[in-house]
């Protein structure tokens, strides 16, 4: 009995061509190659999925401002 079943997916050519190149690269067939990506994706790390929902929509000024916050703080504690 069969364990695996056959999908179609439809892709942009230029997407199509980048995934062939790679799964011709590494020698691989293209379900492997997208197995692999399902499986990366599926466990990809919660904290940083986390972290990563939490500084959407920061900015360059902010990351400056922010560290600053964060140095002065760890300056006054080390004066405690």
């Amino acid at each position: 009995m069969r364990t695996a079943k056959t999908i179609s997916i439809t892709l942009p050519p230029e997407l199509l061509e980048k995934a062939q190149a790679i799964a011709a690269r590494e020698h691989r067939t293209m379900s492997e190659l997208f197995r692999e990506a399902l499986r990366r994706y599926k466990s990809a790390d919660p904290e940083w999925e986390a972290l990563l929902r939490e500084t959407r929509g920061i900015g360059e000024d902010d990351v400056e401002r922010m560290s600053d916050e964060w140095r002065q703080e760890r300056r006054l504690a080390s004066q405690r």
